[in-house]
């Protein structure tokens, strides 16, 4: 009986421990939720690797420059700064534009933009831009006359001569220089200059005619003395004037052989 109760005892002691023992052990770690997997993007093909540069805004940059209050009031009106936002969006080659300041307007004959047709300052806005980007280096090798928006020939000419240290502009009828770089980004140049560009196909064909010359005075004719004129002369009969002349020298000739005898 007492070896039966010692057993008893062991056997609840064997439990005890193994109760602490599963008591102690670590609870099972929870279960992890499954990894996302994120999905790359696709490759980027060639459309979407060539695409374009960003646009620039032509006005934003000259208005942030300043003292181009005349030139950008011509490409608003001229509905050209919407032509310059698409050119540059959809164009590769780039564009070189030639920014008049506000005083080089000035120094325009008063009221001549006034005096220009809706066309004809579009085509003036057109000949400042070239639609081909140029770096100051790359005017040494460009081919003359330069072609603009407004088109190219003997009525449209550009003309750039570089040197070492400026690079000069004609028209025909305007002669300047670059006098700064306002903007370049390898697809936009905004050049400086001191001078409207004047085209020959507008301002040759509106300028005034000059006044014409007024006859020099017809010298008077030298009178002629009356002496010197002759008038005419009725005929006159001489034949009894002669008859007379004749007797008389006869009766002289008488007389005088009368004188001779009697001596």
């Amino acid at each position: 009986m007492k070896q039966q109760s010692i057993s008893s005892f062991f056997i609840f002691l064997l439990f005890l421990h193994c109760t602490y023992t599963f008591a102690q052990s670590p609870a099972a770690a929870p279960a992890q939720a499954p990894a996302v997997v994120v999905a790359q993007p696709p490759a980027a093909t060639p459309t979407q690797a060539a695409a374009p540069h960003g646009i620039t805004n032509v006005t934003k940059i000259l208005e942030k420059a300043g003292h181009f209050t005349i030139f950008i009031r011509l490409l608003r009106s001229t509905q050209e700064e919407n032509h310059l936002f698409s050119a540059l969006n959809d164009s590769s080659s780039g564009l070189t534009i030639f920014a008049p300041t506000d005083s080089a307007f000035s120094e325009l004959k008063s009221g001549t933009l006034n005096t220009l047709s809706d066309g004809d300052k579009s085509e003036l806005v057109k000949f400042h831009v070239v639609p081909t980007f140029l770096s100051t280096s790359q005017f040494q090798t460009v081919s003359n006359p330069l072609g603009t928006w407004a088109g190219t020939g003997s009525r449209l000419p550009l003309n750039v001569t570089s040197y070492p240290t400026s690079v000069n502009i004609t028209t025909g009828l305007t002669n300047t220089s670059l006098s700064g770089t306002v903007y370049t980004d390898n697809q936009l140049a905004i050049y400086k200059i001191e001078k409207v560009l004047l085209p020959k196909d507008i301002f040759a064909s509106n300028a005034p005619a000059p006044a014409p010359v007024a006859p020099a005075p017809e010298k008077p004719a030298k009178a002629v003395p009356a002496a010197n004129v002759e008038s005419p002369v009725a005929p006159v009969d001489i034949s009894s004037a002669v008859w007379f002349m004749h007797n008389n020298v006869v009766g002289s000739v008488g007389i005088v052989a009368a004188a001779v005898f009697a001596l």
